[in-house]
């Protein structure tokens, strides 16, 4: 095999064992998750929301949730086009870092729209009930020691 031909499959080796690395970190330590079901608990069952309160909230989360899942869409077509980069770059080429620029937008724009919609949902609470999900918002954005 030619000098450049043993290049490129210690490259295609090392992305490998890079990837099954990650895989068994995940296994042996998986990363928290914070999926939002202690504040949408919290809104639900804890806070005591009126009539009114539950129907604005119920238009909110719709609204939220049908944007969020375009935005995920978003990001999983960001990842196949990173996929495809990285396919025919085999390194940290012009594609790659277009599609990684573009995943990162997609992922911001996520997390934008996401504390826009934490910040409505505060809206509709009473100061008694805001006091009590502000330090629920702020113990989810808190990670904690294992």
């Amino acid at each position: 095999m030619r000098r450049g031909g043993w290049l490129v499959a210690a490259m295609i080796l090392a992305f490998a064992a890079a990837v099954a690395g990650v895989g068994v970190g995940r296994l042996i330590w998986p990363a928290p998750h914070n999926d939002g079901s202690g504040l949408h608990r919290l809104l639900h069952h804890q806070l005591d929301l009126d009539a009114a309160q539950t129907a604005q909230l119920e238009t909110l989360e719709q609204r939220y949730a049908a944007r969020r899942k375009a935005l995920e869409a978003e990001m999983r077509a960001d990842n196949a086009r990173l996929a495809a980069a990285i396919a025919v770059e085999h390194g940290y080429g012009p594609r790659v870092d277009a599609a990684v620029t573009a995943s990162h937008m997609a992922m911001g724009t996520l997390q934008k729209e996401t504390l826009a919609h934490v910040f409505a949902m505060r809206k509709l609470l009473r100061p008694d009930q805001a006091a009590r999900f502000d330090a629920a918002v702020a113990k989810s954005l808190t990670p904690t020691e294992r």
